[in-house]
């Protein structure tokens, strides 16, 4: 994998880089569709090419590994093969699913175990397996094992669980570079920095991160219930810690005012399930604020979801239409919205970009801060 930087916002920390990967290379800032289950919800492949515009896209482990099962994957030669995208593809450790079953899971130094949420069965996760699974799976880019602190977290088992996840972390790299690739083209890793919302651990694991020397590092932990204030402040601090040259991944954020916010503290890669999962309830995402489609106001208002959207839909259909496809509970409804938000999320991060080279970012990122968190 290749990080190149072509240009930096004079007036944040914004930047705009290219990634390149063995299935293609990335624009960043860039937002990457959720698609845990190997398949981004409601929506069809064709459909991340355009209209959305999707350059990468992630896939989930423990999902994966429990269904369809890491056979089914191989026997198709990789999750490219197996559900038609061609583009590259980032998976998840499954760390964070685990830690969201709670009662569900056990950790040990070893590693984790855990029960399905789907049939109970028991299952182990260690940093070597998780490794393997990823491996198996074919995604271009690998996420460490670690554990994921809740919020609130307490200051010494926020610092306990930060020294299990960093020999983890050494467990995984240790693993990942004594075994070449499955599928004929290169994988890379990426360590999570973790530590809660204690200044001192998150320099702490940003340093060791940074000592480790990877192609890309991430951020995990945050946008798990603390203020956005909080969040902020942490990706500023391991920001300023980790490589400059080497691209910035922030876990599971967020809104588009968080997206906006986290670009200018110099973060070039995002993923979450808010668009797809707030497009099932009925809420939309615009330049002017975010709409609840399903409320009384638009059942009679026959202008264009969103007159200026990116996405051909949302211009043809109007907001009366989409309300009536929800009351009645139709499948097009879910289609409709997920196309909306998505390509709206990919219009926000190819506009910094865009905004970013020609050095109009700040200015251009504060007169949409003050409305794309506004109800409308």
């Amino acid at each position: 994998m290749q990080f190149n930087i072509y240009t930096e916002d004079s007036q944040s920390k914004a930047r705009a880089g290219e990634v390149t990967t063995a299935h293609g290379k990335i624009q960043t800032p860039i937002f990457m569709p959720v698609g845990t289950a190997a398949t981004v919800k409601a929506i069809h492949q064709s459909e991340l090419i355009d209209p959305i515009k999707a350059q990468i896209i992630l896939a989930n482990t423990y999902h994966l590994y429990l269904r369809p099962g890491i056979d089914i994957l191989e026997g198709a030669g990789g999750i490219h093969k197996f559900n038609g995208w061609s583009g590259p593809v980032l998976t998840d450790s499954g760390g964070y699913q685990v830690y969201s079953l709670g009662h569900r899971r056990k950790i040990i130094p070893e590693g984790v175990t855990f029960r399905s949420h789907i049939d109970g069965s028991k299952h182990f996760f260690s940093p070597e397996s998780v490794i393997d699974l990823q491996r198996s799976i074919g995604a271009d880019i690998i996420m460490a094992f670690d554990e994921c602190t809740p919020y609130p977290c307490d200051y010494d088992y926020a610092k306990n669980s930060l020294a299990l996840t960093h020999e983890w972390l050494k467990r995984c790299c240790s693993h990942f570079d004594g075994q070449g690739p499955k599928y004929g083209y290169d994988q890379t890793l990426f360590p999570i920095v973790q530590g809660s919302t204690y200044k001192d651990l998150r320099q702490e694991s940003a340093q060791f991160v940074a000592s480790l020397e990877r192609e890309g590092n991430a951020i995990g932990g945050l946008s798990v219930g603390e203020p956005a204030e909080e969040m902020y402040a942490m990706t500023d601090v391991v920001c300023e810690i980790l490589p400059w040259d080497k691209p910035r991944y922030l876990m599971g954020v967020g809104t588009p005012a968080n997206l906006l916010e986290c670009i200018s503290l110099g973060i070039d890669m995002f993923d979450c399930v808010l668009p797809t999962r707030n497009a099932r309830h009925g809420l939309l995402y615009t330049a002017e604020g975010i709409l609840n489609i399903k409320n009384a106001k638009w059942k009679d208002d026959y202008s264009p979801i969103d007159p200026s959207a990116p996405c051909p839909t949302s211009r043809d259909h109007s907001k009366a239409y989409l309300r009536h496809l929800f009351q009645c509970g139709e499948l097009l409804a879910y289609q409709i919205a997920s196309l909306h938000n998505l390509s709206f999320f990919l219009w926000l991060t190819n506009t910094a970009r865009e905004k970013i080279i020609e050095g109009t970012f700040t200015s251009w990122r504060d007169s949409l801060l003050r409305k794309v968190s506004q109800r409308l």
